[in-house]
């Protein structure tokens, strides 16, 4: 009987041998042929001096996160390796580039054949699944129900900016020597307008003290959490995160009586929808009131305003505050600003003039430039595909990507790549925008491209510019007090390590003038 059963076993386990090693080789000629068809050629350099698990890169990552310079130092690695190499961590074969075409490919070209499904484990606890955790139909739907919130009249209505500001301004001294954080009222200005937008009510932020931001401070440590989540990846079950867990809570509570108050609004006829008719009044915009016209599914709701409740106060709040650093390390620059809101002879903007301020655009496309808000991203193989770029020892053949390959696009190093922004690459100056002569593509990517390319970029780009146009109109000098260069604070979006610290001096009024 012993050796019947034996003899079962060693021919269930030479079979499973067979069928792996069949399976083995069918797909090496799979992609052999695929190779050959596409031109592939192997990447031309690789990041690793340890093949195996590549525990060199992940000390290297370490470091550079203590040092607060993995930014930089990622600048450094393709300055060496080239503009596209690979790496390998621990479980993930990784392509890291910062060509232009590779980019348009993975985005644009061939979308279909990159996911972001990957993000879920480390996003859902907070944000559920929504636009910018999930791949395919799902996807889709998100971005049919989300994007007609996002047009030109939500946009180009600016009465709550307006509100809030002076919430903003009441907190900034007016002597010129008292020092305050820009940076902490920016992401609680953002906070403010973010909830004001979806929810139809302000969380408040600006009006309480630090020990009353409950919900923003949850949030904070929830946007936290998920970098610790991504980064342990299947490891985080062994490091249970109560906090987070506790705060994943709180703001998701909080938002879902916001998701039941819409849907009530919706079914007993109270929320009228903004000029639903021709001669219907105009009534206060709610996004949230809008979604539940669109869908009764709460829990989708409720996923999809945590989704852009995100992006709404974290992208914008580190947009303003990269941007202020720089505006007041260069005094000449925020003359030169201020002299064009001048021409508005202190009235405030409409969304039309927002627009026309050319020199202030330039420096919002310059600080997306050097410091983009969204710094690195990447994108999951789903199927076997090809990058046009990255092969052979001269990059420049075809480069095959197997399925289940990280594909992950540097822009802050693809901003400051000399050969397309010149030799002042890493300097901040607004004035390389103004010749026309700087048309970049594919090679500026602020916002990301392609059917991923972000739906509230205008809303985001009118906000940041109203609060610029207002703070020149309202403060005569800027004056830097953080003695240290930019250094970064990279999360999910990226900012000052130091903040954005200055001491304002407010300009004359009309009565003085």
């Amino acid at each position: 009987m012993y050796s019947i059963l034996h003899s079962k076993l060693v021919f269930v386990l030479a079979a499973a041998v067979v069928t792996v090693a069949f399976a083995f080789a069918r797909q090496f000629l799979i992609r052999r042929h695929f190779n050959l068809r596409h031109g592939c050629q192997p990447v031309a350099s690789t990041l690793n001096k340890e093949p195996f698990l590549g525990l060199d890169a992940i000390a290297a990552l370490i470091r550079g996160l203590r040092q607060h310079k993995v930014l930089e130092a990622s600048c450094e690695h393709f300055r060496i390796h080239g503009n596209t190499f690979a790496v390998k961590e621990l479980l993930h074969h990784l392509i890291l580039t910062v060509e232009p075409e590779n980019i348009k490919t993975v985005l644009s070209t061939n979308f279909k054949d990159y996911g972001v499904g990957h993000r879920l484990h480390a996003f859902s606890p907070l944000l559920g699944a929504g636009i910018f955790d999930t791949d395919g139909d799902h996807w889709a739907s998100s971005r049919a129900l989300l994007r007609p919130n996002f047009t030109r009249d939500q946009v180009a209505d600016l009465t709550s900016f307006e509100t809030l500001i002076q919430d903003l301004f009441s907190l900034l001294p007016r002597d010129g020597a008292t020092v305050v954080d820009l940076q902490d009222l920016f992401f609680r200005y953002t906070m403010d307008s973010a909830t004001e937008f979806l929810f139809g009510q302000s969380v408040g932020s600006l009006k309480k003290s630090r020990s009353e931001l409950g919900f923003a401070q949850a949030f904070d440590y929830a946007l936290h959490a998920i970098i610790v989540r991504g980064t342990l990846g299947p490891l985080s079950m062994f490091y249970p995160d109560r906090k987070a867990k506790r705060c994943n809570r709180i703001c998701r509570d909080f938002a879902q009586q916001f998701v039941e108050k819409a849907l009530y609004a919706v079914e007993s006829g109270k929320g009228v929808r903004e000029n639903s008719e021709p001669g219907t009044k105009s009534v206060k915009y709610i996004f949230s009131h809008e979604l539940a016209w669109r869908t009764s599914d709460k829990c989708r709701i409720l996923d999809e305003l945590m989704n852009i409740l995100l992006a709404g106060r974290d992208t914008t709040a580190s947009l303003l505050s990269n941007l202020f650093f720089m505006l007041a390390k260069h005094p000449a620059i925020w003359v030169k600003l201020r002299g064009e809101v001048a021409g508005l002879q202190g009235r405030l903007p409409t969304y039309d003039e927002l627009r026309s301020l050319k020199y202030v655009q330039y420096c919002i496309n310059e600080s997306l430039r050097l410091h983009p808000v969204v710094p690195r991203n990447e994108r999951e193989a789903l199927r076997d595909t090809v990058l046009p770029l990255g092969g052979g020892k001269d990059g420049l053949s075809s480069l095959f990507v197997p399925k289940g390959t990280r594909v992950c696009y540097n822009v802050y190093a693809m901003h400051r790549r000399k050969d397309i922004y010149g030799p002042d690459a890493g300097i901040f100056r607004p004035e390389r925008w103004e010749t026309g002569r700087l048309r970049p593509r594919w090679e500026y990517l602020p916002f990301n491209g392609g059917p991923r390319i972000c739906l509230g970029q205008q809303y985001a780009l009118t906000e940041v510019a109203y609060v610029v146009v207002r703070m020149a109109q309202e403060f005569q000098t800027l004056e830097s007090q953080d003695p240290g260069p930019w250094e970064e604070s990279l999360a999910l979006t990226l900012c000052s390590r130091n903040g954005t610290k200055v001491c304002l001096t407010p300009g004359l009024s009309a009565e003085d003038r």
